[in-house]
């Protein structure tokens, strides 16, 4: 094979490849940054307008513009949410995740959603730790409670915890929402695949960003869910051991 500079020249374009992917990445991550801080910039004037307008006319029209730009933000962390999980391709590396400390941050995350949506979240504290890609299995996670904020009625409950069952860790999160039909449980994790449009402003990304995540990881995902009653999304993951209590536990 042709040798470019001792390097064979299928290294070579794997390599530019790879230099291409993630000058492209980081681009996108760099302006999905700056583009969210100007969105948060004009849905901050718009609520200020919004609170000096009185004709009924205006009113409407500032509405319609800050729904738009929430329609554009959450479009835009979907996609950076699957850029996340696109990045960590050829990377992947598991270590142990402290389950509590991503508990933490998912909270923080979704505070203002579930504060707009109005509907309680609970979150179990827990000590427990699984081996995992902490930024795969959190973009997983966050997109799953948000997804779960999303279609569940003003009053409603979500709830995250997670049970142990051997060695295996069930990464739980419950809601009381509107429930998925049985003939559409198939298509949920498609891309861009809506269960109800006029519930979410996304692309219909958020299920696909889990299921790659989670397929990536070599991980399980098991779903409940009665129309009407709510759904139960699950991550299954394999519990952190230490080398020692591996090698005892496959011994015997």
């Amino acid at each position: 094979m042709h040798q470019v500079n001792g390097t064979s020249q299928r290294e070579w374009h794997e390599q530019d490849f790879k230099r291409s992917v993630e000058f492209h990445a980081m681009l996108l991550a760099m302006a999905g940054h700056d583009l969210r801080q100007h969105l948060q910039v004009i849905l901050g004037t718009y609520g200020r307008l919004s609170g000096r307008v009185t004709g009924s006319s205006e009113r409407a029209q500032i509405e319609r513009g800050q729904h738009a730009v929430a329609q554009m933000a959450e479009q835009l962390r979907e996609l950076i949410s699957a850029l996340r999980v696109h990045q960590q391709i050829g990377r992947l590396e598991l270590v142990p995740v402290h389950v509590g400390a991503l508990f933490a941050v998912v909270g923080q995350n979704v505070a203002e959603l579930v504060s707009d949506r109005a509907v309680e979240l609970r979150i179990i504290p827990t000590r427990a730790v699984v081996t995992s890609d902490p930024i795969l299995l959190s973009s997983a996670l966050e997109n799953l409670v948000r997804n779960a904020v999303k279609f569940t009625a003003p009053g409603g409950r979500i709830l995250v915890g997670i049970r142990r069952r051997g060695h295996l860790l069930r990464i739980e999160v419950h809601d009381s929402g509107i429930g998925i039909p049985s003939e559409r449980m198939r298509k949920i994790f498609e891309a861009f695949h809506r269960l109800d449009p006029s519930l979410s402003d996304g692309l219909g990304l958020g299920l696909f960003v889990v299921s790659r995540a989670v397929e990536l990881l070599r991980h399980q995902i098991e779903v409940q869910s009665a129309v009407g009653q709510g759904s139960c999304f699950t991550i299954i993951a394999p519990a952190w051991e230490p080398p020692y209590r591996e090698h005892q536990r496959r011994a015997r």
